[in-house]
């Protein structure tokens, strides 16, 4: 690998490493959940996905006066804006909250929330192994994983809405989980396409 090719395996990195920070301080949030500080838990949220972004923008920077590229520029692009979506997503959860004027929290929304901590943790193995792709015998499997969990928080979703149609008596608080849940599940979502992007990205350069 030529020594500037590892920029932007190296960008990845610290991209899916400001994600998986994303998930966890989500976590906190929801576990300590008191919905008077709801707007701190955003600024500091906001600063995680600010970081997010500017690797994201180093990224964009580096492609547009690269010469050579160890795989198509497009696709480091695509990939880029992919792994920025996640953290964007994770972000637009707590933002769900305050909209929404949310004062106690669902424990599905926790469990939810640590499914994507194991998501964006396997993210971060696909992403350090990712410069080895043409080698790597352990790629394949870290992306079926980041699939299984998807699929995991699909029926957690799925409980979740019904077991909010079957309990919930307030139409404002029955809208308000029903978009907080399709917000986690859009979480999920953008782990899985940014993993799947990686499949694609290794496929048409080997």
């Amino acid at each position: 690998m030529a020594k500037g090719d590892k920029f932007y395996f190296d960008n990845f990195v610290a991209g899916t490493k400001l994600s998986k920070k994303a998930a966890e301080y989500l976590v906190t949030c929801l576990e300590n959940y008191k919905p008077e500080k709801i707007e701190q838990m955003m600024l500091s949220m906001h600063e995680i996905e600010h970081q997010a972004d500017v690797k994201k923008h180093e990224m964009g920077a580096a492609l547009a006066k690269a010469f050579v590229t160890p795989v198509d520029r497009e696709d480091l692009d695509m990939l880029s804006h992919r792994l920025d979506d996640v953290t964007d997503m994770i972000e637009e959860v707590l933002q769900m909250f305050y909209i929404n004027n949310v004062m106690t929290v669902e424990p599905a929304a926790i469990e939810f929330a640590k499914n994507i901590v194991k998501a964006c943790d396997l993210l971060c193995d696909l992403m350090e192994e990712f410069e080895n792709f043409k080698r790597s015998k352990t790629i394949q499997g870290k992306i079926i994983a980041i699939n299984d969990i998807e699929e995991e928080c699909d029926k957690l979703y799925l409980r979740s809405m019904r077991a909010l149609s079957q309990t919930s008596t307030d139409v404002l608080v029955t809208v308000s989980w029903r978009n907080i849940y399709e917000c986690l599940e859009a979480c999920a979502d953008a782990c899985e396409h940014a993993s799947e992007c990686v499949g694609s990205v290794i496929m048409k350069n080997t």
